[in-house]
């Protein structure tokens, strides 16, 4: 039943999905398209009769009584480093929703128009929200993870097709939930991811807003409504079960790239060191990770060179509108100074993904150059969760693709239907 996020489903994926079962959730929150689709008959309006017939049959059951459910993962991180291993703990419950402008909720990263246009289309449709919206709040000294801690067995338990282990518990004792909201009703929230599901569930409040508006109801009504809540799951920032893995850029496309012309250009920005070109991924990240604890620790490789880039130098018009505290990010270096003031991308080609390619396996990024299928891949250190924090709180956004908290919350433990 229960899938990755529908933003992280290939179309292989999709296909394993629907072999698996006719009741997977993939045929509601990605369901295939038909040559044959209509204003009337399409992936949107599909989506909305299964989840009317799942109900209908019993396949999908309401809880009896108010609930929020403790969420744990347990994991290995991806390779190179695969013998650690971490547990996540959240707990999956409503959240208000509110406007950005309200300081409660802060984004760190920039939306799309496209993907939040599709999840609107399905939310109108079926008046149900399937995927979690990855919360973080701080707690320091884990309090509410303490509270909702149990000795009894969970009541959902799986393993995804990533190794990581998934158990839920439901927690409708109202004693428990009253300590956890109270915790919790002075809490700021950092999306760590589900932008654009967020932004969703904001712009369709605002419209059965407008519409409850239109039918003469009042104002009141807005903070019971079951549209100023969407499904989310907190997870404490302060864990050190919390793992932000680094999402690596393999440039192609270029005209007449140069390794030479590269490294010059590079020079007046950074410290370039010469590495070596046959370095292995595993290497790589170990290059990065201790050149990181000075600063700045970029590793840019073609197809035969391979350069370390540290020490970042002070450079006229290269950061100009970039506050200071986003000036000391490597991924913002990497984005105004190599990508478009070095190779000469711009921001419409780096958001588009014209020459750009995200990539998480450092492996994945230096085949793709080293096989000529790209110019350059620049390997990198994650953002710390504190720079995280700090950015977001200060009203800043990071480039696209700037963090990737591993792993993905599935789609389908729980779902919130707006309507009986």
């Amino acid at each position: 039943m229960a899938t990755q996020p529908y933003d992280k489903i290939t179309t292989a994926m999709q296909e394993r999905y629907y072999n698996a079962s006719p009741h997977n959730l993939v045929r509601i929150i990605l369901g295939k398209r038909q040559s044959t689709d209509t204003a009337g008959e399409n992936p949107y309006t599909r989506a909305a009769s299964s989840f009317r017939d799942w109900r209908r049959q019993g396949i999908l059951l309401q809880d009896a009584e108010p609930s929020i459910y403790r969420y744990i993962q347990r994991f290995s991180a991806p390779s190179p480093s695969n013998a650690v291993q971490f547990e996540r703990q959240g707990f999956i419950a409503l959240g208000k929703i509110e406007d950005y402008s309200s300081s409660v909720v802060f984004r760190h990263e920039q939306t799309l128009a496209k993907p939040k246009a599709d999840r609107l289309d399905l939310l109108r449709a079926t008046k149900a929200h399937f995927g979690q919206i990855f919360m973080l709040y701080s707690d320091p000294g884990a309090e509410i993870d303490q509270t909702l801690a149990s000795s009894e067995a969970p009541d959902m338990e799986m393993s995804d097709e990533y190794g990581v282990l998934h158990r839920v518990w439901k927690i409708s004792d109202s004693g428990t939930i009253e300590q956890v909201r109270k915790k919790m009703r002075d809490k700021k929230l950092i999306i760590a991811d589900g932008h654009h599901r967020y932004e969703t569930a904001l712009n369709y409040r605002t419209e059965r807003r407008t519409q409850a508006e239109d039918k003469g109801k009042e104002l009141r009504e807005y903070p019971v409504a079951p549209y100023e809540f969407a499904m989310m799951t907190f997870v404490n920032m302060d864990s050190p079960g919390l793992l932000i893995l680094p999402t690596h850029r393999v440039v192609h496309g270029l005209i007449n790239f140069s390794a030479d012309s590269f490294r010059s250009a590079a020079g007046k920005l950074f410290t370039v060191d010469e590495a070596d070109p046959t370095v292995t991924p595993e290497r790589a990240i170990s290059m990065l990770r201790e050149a990181g604890h000075t600063g700045t620790a970029i590793l840019a490789v073609t197809r035969e060179r391979a350069f370390l880039l540290s020490r970042s130098k002070p450079a006229a018009g290269v950061f100009e509108n970039v506050s200071v505290r986003q000036q000391g990010l490597d991924v913002v270096q990497l984005h105004k100074g190599l990508l478009e003031h070095v190779l000469g991308i711009s921001e419409t080609a780096i958001r588009d993904q014209t020459n750009l390619t995200y990539v998480r396996d450092a492996g994945e990024a230096l085949n793709s150059v080293r096989a000529g299928n790209a110019d350059i891949a620049f390997l990198m250190n994650p953002v710390r969760i504190e720079q995280v924090r700090d950015i977001a709180f200060g009203g800043e956004v990071l480039p696209q693709k700037s963090t990737d908290f591993y792993p993905k919350l599935l789609s389908g433990l729980t779902i919130y239907a707006l309507e009986p």
